[in-house]
């Protein structure tokens, strides 16, 4: 993979063009303001528009971006957005994650700072940067409804993926001098999937030796963001738990309306404020732009321009100090004077060159974050059963009758072992207090050493010609030995 979070090449005096895109409800408030700041600054960029959201999505763009607009975004690589309202019903789909996953900005990286005492936090002390991965997990998206009860979602983690976000994660941490790298999953109950990004995170520690690596199980793991922040530094997790961590940390550091998230891939990168679009106040002049210029300040690193991204951090944390506020961080006792977004935008220009006097100064390095990812080598594959998924609602649900019924089928190199529901094992010698849905799961393993695809298909033949629902087959495979599949519960 070629390096990530890579710059287009800069000069003194050629600007460096981006995307910009204004996007929905306050966004073009929030843009236009962080576009004056960059502009006051002398930021070396030059700005073209494009459109998505709602535009697109009522033109009919069901992805909420035209054609000829992914275009321009190949020709810039870098995009400065403002929130997307995604309209209701129709099946529209998110446009970030569809932009995130198209063209594989693989890191979504989220700092969560707080800015106490002039914005309330509920964790006074918290400065930790969560890196979640961006493409994979349950955000794969793939669902099924199988049977009246039973619907399900495929979490799909792969090797290349979990190497990238993992290896970023360090990259991360070296570059800006942070001192530990947590990881964060699930892998005691999902050994195979959470079990490989915690296995690729253990391989790849050992190459930063600076680095303190730790792993947590999320749900503990969760706890101490909103409780104990402080002995947290970097935390890199898989998609769903990157999301609901990075939430956590944005409310409780206070920082829900201020702060910043980059997504960075091999060859692009977005940035943008993590809260959405707020139509509610759209037009009223009162929206913070402070999550977008956040952004900006991130965009402004990943091209390769500390100075100004200092420049313009500074004079917004002077600004804060100032007790100059927007509606939703104003406070009576502890703020100056509450502004319109305009009025706020104003002071953070008027102070720039300042430096904070009480919140610590900001100082980026120039160091890039690269990755290299090399293809997973090949291992020997051996299909040694399969997995046949039934939807069966007859003789009471009885796991007995439909067991000795599938036991009938035996033959050809496959036999019947057992048969799950909701992942329980419930035939042979199943609890009675067991509950039972119409969704069942029978393995059936090879009598020698190995299967045949032409067993497993035969096997699903003689299923349907006995008038069983097959609705989904799962092969049981092990490679280069190794079992890898799950084990039912009470298995």
């Amino acid at each position: 993979m070629p390096d990530a979070a890579t710059p287009p090449p800069t000069t003194a005096t050629e600007p460096v063009p981006i995307a910009v895109a204004y996007g929905d409800g306050i966004g073009p408030e929030i843009v236009e303001a962080t576009l004056r700041i960059l502009e006051a600054a002398e930021a070396p960029l030059r700005y073209d528009t494009i459109e998505v959201g709602e535009a697109a999505y009522l033109n009919g763009h069901t992805s909420g971006i035209a054609p000829e607009t992914w275009d321009a975004i190949r020709r810039h690589r870098v995009l400065l957005k403002g929130p997307i309202t995604t309209p209701q019903g129709g099946g529209y789909k998110s446009l970030n994650v569809t932009l995130r996953k198209s063209l594989g900005m693989f890191a979504n990286v989220r700092p969560n700072k707080s800015y106490a005492p002039f914005v309330a936090a509920a964790q006074p002390g918290m400065n930790l940067v969560i890196i979640r991965e961006n493409e994979e997990d349950t955000y794969a998206g793939i669902e099924h409804r199988q049977t009246t009860e039973v619907y399900q979602t495929l979490k799909l983690i792969t090797r290349p993926g979990s190497e990238a976000i993992v290896r970023y994660a360090f990259e991360y941490a070296r570059a800006h001098g942070r001192r530990k790298v947590t990881c964060m999953s699930k892998d005691n109950i999902m050994k195979l999937t959470d079990g490989l990004f915690h296995r690729v995170f253990d391989e790849i520690a050992p190459e930063y030796p600076e680095i303190e690596a730790e792993h947590r199980i999320i749900d503990i793991g969760a706890a101490i963001v909103a409780a104990r922040p402080e002995v947290l530094d970097v935390v890199v997790a898989p998609n769903l738990y990157g999301d609901i961590i990075s939430d956590i940390a944005a409310e409780v550091s206070g920082s829900v309306g201020v702060a910043g998230s980059a997504n960075v891939g091999s060859s692009f990168a977005m940035f943008e404020a993590i809260h959405g679009s707020a139509p509610d106040i759209a037009g009223r002049g009162v929206a913070n732009p402070s999550g977008l210029l956040n952004g900006a300040v991130m965009m402004l690193v990943h091209l390769g321009m500390p100075r100004h991204a200092e420049t313009i951090k500074n004079a917004w944390l002077a600004t804060l100090e100032a007790g100059i506020h927007t509606p939703d961080i104003y406070r009576p006792k502890a703020s100056e004077r509450q502004v319109s977004t305009e009025q706020f935008t104003d002071a953070v220009i008027e102070r720039l060159g300042e430096r904070p006097k009480h919140l610590k100064p900001v100082e980026y390095r120039e160091a890039g974050v690269h990755v290299d990812v090399h293809p997973t080598a090949r291992v020997e594959k051996a299909l040694v059963g399969v997995d046949v998924f039934l939807d069966w609602d007859e003789d009471g649900r009885v796991p007995d009758v439909l067991g000795g019924r599938l036991s009938e089928q035996d033959g050809d190199g496959l036999r019947l072992k057992l048969i799950t529901n909701r992942g329980v094992k419930v035939y042979p010698d199943g609890l009675p207090e067991t509950f039972w849905t119409d969704h069942w799961r029978c393995r059936f393993v090879a009598t020698d050493e190995a299967a045949t695809p032409a067993q497993v298909v035969a096997l699903q033949g003689r299923l349907v010609e006995a008038g069983f629902d097959v609705i989904k087959t799962e092969n049981l495979y092990t490679f280069d030995g190794e079992r890898a599949y799950s084990l039912a519960q009470g298995e």
